[in-house]
């Protein structure tokens, strides 16, 4: 690889950019691929965006020989807003998901190291923390609180970023409710659309721990664009 190529591969990593390195395997001319920061529609860039959507390395044939499209995906990444019992559950499936996990719920009796061990806890307010953290395309938000004060702010700020997932505890009643709260401050139905709520496939969960098992596979089935019925 040519050292500009290189740099540049490692200046797209910092910045956390998508990225795919293309390498032509007859000629070994190689350039890199930002697929989702272009609007090119060629086969192509439609397999780069692929192998990056599924985070799995692919082959393209072009009429210059086989590509190799090896890819660069920043950290997925789950922020969860609430320090409650299902949270508790969903952290460590997460984690074994390879998602970078924080809880945040400025209620410190909740998000207290002793309830959270070894986790990313971050006590502002929600709308500050996710600020700050940045959600893009490789991160999904969970509301877990029940409280319109924690909850509402949270997701104000999911739906203005490229979060892939947006979920949301509560019963249907309760989604409604949330619904005409976020369009009264300016929201549109396609905005609120983008929220899963109730949250998680409708497996007949109970239990926190049963509960997260179905956040968690709807975030997979999401990330994965997985047809959900």
């Amino acid at each position: 690889m040519k050292t500009a190529l290189l740099e540049e591969l490692q200046q797209a990593r910092v910045e956390k950019r998508q990225v795919v390195l293309a390498t032509n395997l007859t000629s070994g001319n190689q350039k890199l691929l930002y697929p989702f920061e272009s609007e090119d529609n060629s086969d192509l860039a439609e397999a780069a965006r692929n192998a990056l959507r599924y985070d799995k390395p692919a082959t393209f044939e072009s009429e210059n020989g086989t590509v190799f499209l090896n890819i660069f995906n920043p950290p997925l990444r789950l922020f969860i807003v609430g320090a409650v019992h299902i949270a508790q559950a969903l952290v460590p499936m997460a984690a074994g998901a390879d998602y970078e996990v924080t809880v945040i719920d400025p209620r410190r009796s909740f998000g207290s190291s002793f309830r959270f061990p070894n986790v990313t806890l971050d006590n502002r307010w929600p709308d500050e923390a996710l600020e700050e953290l940045n959600p893009d395309r490789r991160t999904a938000i969970v509301t877990l609180t029940h409280d319109a004060k924690l909850d509402d702010p949270a997701l104000q700020h999911a739906l203005k970023s490229d979060a892939f997932y947006v979920g949301a505890l509560g019963s249907g009643r309760t989604h409604t409710k949330r619904q005409q709260r976020l369009l009264k401050v300016g929201f549109t139905e396609e905005d609120f659309a983008r929220i899963h709520g109730p949250i998680g496939l409708d497996i007949g969960a109970k239990s926190p721990a049963e509960i997260a098992i179905s956040i968690m596979a709807e975030i997979t089935a999401v990330l994965r664009q997985k047809e959900i019925t």
